[in-house]
């Protein structure tokens, strides 16, 4: 029987299987799955365990994530209270660093694994591990060192250290944050985690100029990339578009999974990722909350048409809002199965 870890292998490698691919990251939809409230639900790592595996069980992609929250890593460095809501993703409400004075106190953790914060990841991660080990890729989300710093002290704030402040704080934090990054990389892998899905906002021209990119942005992606190693890293940009940025961040480090925005041209990704990676095609996953269940085959259709051809391609969506209603995923779900079958394999 065929698995979900060997359809991404194939995947990968451009060999056949019976389908392409389907990531469905589905992480609020966790609390729903199970009747909690969010505060509850996200407080126990064997919870979170869980509802991935029933939401896979019931839609039936081929992936499992160990997300709780974006929020959790700035628990390890520091942050005590997190804002929960009922109709949104938790979020950071207390920042660590409230001026820059205290950018010199920031202290990273010596062994993230033993910090009480991840005593709940590292729970789900053991379960999920126990569970699907070996079968179905364990996802992490992993903010890269120059995005962290947002998570810390909030955008605006970082944004103006990092356009207007002293370069020498500046460097000081980042420093700081690719040290972490190091560590919390092999946190996850030691726990289980097989893809690492690397945010990085500040790696598309949707977000800096390019110019920024090429002095700023592309020396800390570069150096984040040389000290954890390629394997299983996922080249994401919090859904702002990277064909753009492919080609160099391809040629100076050698990623080989490139997670598209909607707004990219999926012909376009593929052609420039060239073979030499996998390029996953993402699906507006706001529309996917008013769309029809017509709407919703046309556009999985139409994105699987442009990027199958290519023989390394995954469909995926982003961090699915919690607003989709039920039937949408459903929908979604059996359109990418559908139109994603290689049929001289399933015939």
């Amino acid at each position: 029987m065929i698995t979900s870890m060997d359809r991404l292998v194939a995947a990968i490698r451009g060999e056949p299987s019976d389908r392409i691919p389907i990531f469905c990251n589905l992480i609020d939809q966790g609390a729903i799955e199970l009747g909690l409230e969010p505060e509850e639900y996200f407080s126990r790592g064997d919870l979170v365990a869980e509802a991935q595996l029933r939401l896979r069980e019931k839609y039936g992609h081929d992936n499992v994530w160990s997300l709780f929250y974006v929020g959790k890593e700035a628990e390890l460095l520091g942050c005590q209270k997190i804002k929960f809501a009922s109709d949104g993703p938790p979020n950071v409400e207390d920042f660590v660093i409230r001026s820059w004075a205290q950018i010199p106190e920031l202290k990273v953790p010596a062994d993230i694994t033993q910090h009480e914060a991840f005593t709940e990841t590292a729970r789900c991660l053991e379960i999920l591990k126990r569970e699907i080990g070996g079968k179905v890729p364990l996802c992490a989300y992993i903010t890269s060192t120059m995005t962290l710093p947002a998570l810390l002290m909030g955008m605006d704030r970082w944004m103006e250290l990092l356009f207007l402040g002293p370069p020498d704080l500046t460097q000081l934090l980042l420093e700081k944050c690719h040290e972490f990054f190091v560590k919390e990389v092999a946190a996850y892998r030691a726990g289980g985690a097989d893809v690492i899905v690397y945010s990085n906002p500040f790696g598309s021209v949707d977000f800096v100029p390019m110019s920024f990119f090429l002095e700023r942005s592309l020396p800390w992606i570069e150096r984040d990339i040389a000290a954890i190693g390629t394997e299983g890293v996922v080249y994401y940009c919090g859904m702002a578009s990277l064909n753009r940025t492919i080609p160099k961040v391809l040629e100076r480090t050698g990623i080989g999974v490139y997670y598209l925005s909607p707004m990219d041209d999926i012909t376009q990704g593929t052609a420039l990722v060239g073979g030499r990676g996998l390029t996953c095609g993402v699906v507006n996953d706001i529309a996917l909350i008013d769309w029809t269940p017509e709407e919703i085959d046309h556009e999985v259709a139409r994105m699987i048409a442009a990027g199958k051809p290519s023989g390394k391609f995954l469909f995926g969506t982003g961090v699915m809002p919690r607003a989709i209603p039920e039937r949408n995923i459903r929908a979604l779900m059996d359109a990418a199965l559908r139109h994603g079958r290689h049929e001289a394999l399933t015939a």
